[in-house]
């Protein structure tokens, strides 16, 4: 059964990325009323007017305009906050402007998440194939993300969701009040805020391929790494059962091959070493490529011991994210 749905998605300076992405929001095969609403947060660019022509053609569009910034209350939420506020019906669902939807049944797949109890429903929002192998790192690191965080959610322990793919109810929102508890963090308005409001008992996943949104990756390595920074600033605010788990995951990626190679060198024991990394790698790839599969992402399968090693860098890479301050803008 469909229920009536509001798209809410905040837009700063991102004429571009709507005139891509908006159709295919706009566009969806819904049977039940359901309304995107577009919330235009202080763009200077064609924003407005491209809305304006936008809503000519798609009366279910509700576009909102912000004036003026908020006061003491830093990136996504405030606009976001208003967004959802100004929507008409009680089932929410997110996504960014850079996304787009990757079927014309998104809408109500992610809405079929939703079962007695359920009030918060976590898509996956994948990033588009290009070539090279940044990509393919991008790519993986998203994979590896949503792989944990849904399966947390399965194992009744939701930590996290993305914005660019969530689906919570208005109840939600008002009964935590809003974003008021992050206020002062310029962005966790969707892993802090999941990891707050989430439970075994209310939260579900929806994983089908047409159900995903697919946003335009980064192109380069410095930009993704400035873009993870961003993001796992707010990863340290998580529940510490949390946050202690998923750090001794991180360790143990970064450990493996350190004390593989020492063990190597100081016990000579290459046969029982080696058949031990041997089997490990069976069984992670085995398990790696059957939710790939799953994930539409499974062209990454042939690369994954690469990355597997790869995550020695990543981690050093990304480590200076535990003490980095912030940044204050959200787009």
């Amino acid at each position: 059964m469909e229920h009536p749905i509001s798209v809410v998605i905040c837009a700063r300076d991102e004429a571009a990325n709507l005139a891509n992405n908006l159709p295919g929001v706009l566009v969806q095969e819904y049977s039940t009323t359901h309304e995107v609403v577009l919330v235009n947060d202080n763009s200077e660019d064609e924003t407005k007017y491209l809305l304006e022509e936008f809503k000519k053609s798609f009366k279910n569009l509700n576009p909102v305009l912000l004036s003026q910034e908020a006061k003491m209350i830093n990136g996504k939420k405030f606009p976001l906050s208003i967004g959802i506020k100004s929507a008409k019906n009680e089932t929410l669902l997110l996504t960014d402007a850079d996304c787009v939807p990757a079927s014309e049944h998104w809408m109500r797949l992610m809405q079929d998440g939703y079962d007695e109890g359920i009030e918060i429903v976590l898509g996956y929002g994948a990033y588009k194939k290009k070539p090279g192998l940044i990509n393919k790192l991008i790519r993986f690191e998203t994979f590896q993300t949503a792989l944990q965080y849904f399966s947390y959610a399965l194992a009744g322990m939701p930590y996290m969701g993305v914005g660019r793919n969530l689906s919570y109810k208005k109840e939600v929102f008002i009964r935590n009040k809003g974003f008021s508890s992050i206020n002062q963090m310029p962005s966790g308005d969707d892993d802090l805020f999941i990891n707050q409001v989430a439970n075994k008992h209310n939260t579900a996943i929806v994983i089908d391929k047409d159900a995903h949104t697919l946003s335009e990756p980064k192109t380069t390595l410095h930009d993704w790494m400035n873009q993870k920074y961003r993001h796992y600033t707010t990863s340290k605010y998580y529940k510490l059962s949390h946050s202690t788990l998923l750090a001794l995951y991180a360790i143990s990626q970064f450990l493996v091959y350190p004390i593989l190679i020492i063990a190597i060198l100081f016990t000579k024991e290459y046969i029982l070493l080696t058949s031990l990394w041997g089997i490990r790698m069976l069984i992670q790839g085995t398990i790696l490529r059957s939710t790939m599969k799953k994930l539409n992402e499974l062209d990454l399968w042939p690369w994954f011991i690469l990355f597997d090693f790869w995550s020695i860098f990543y981690y050093l890479f990304t480590l200076p994210s535990v003490w980095k301050a912030p940044q204050k803008n959200w787009n």
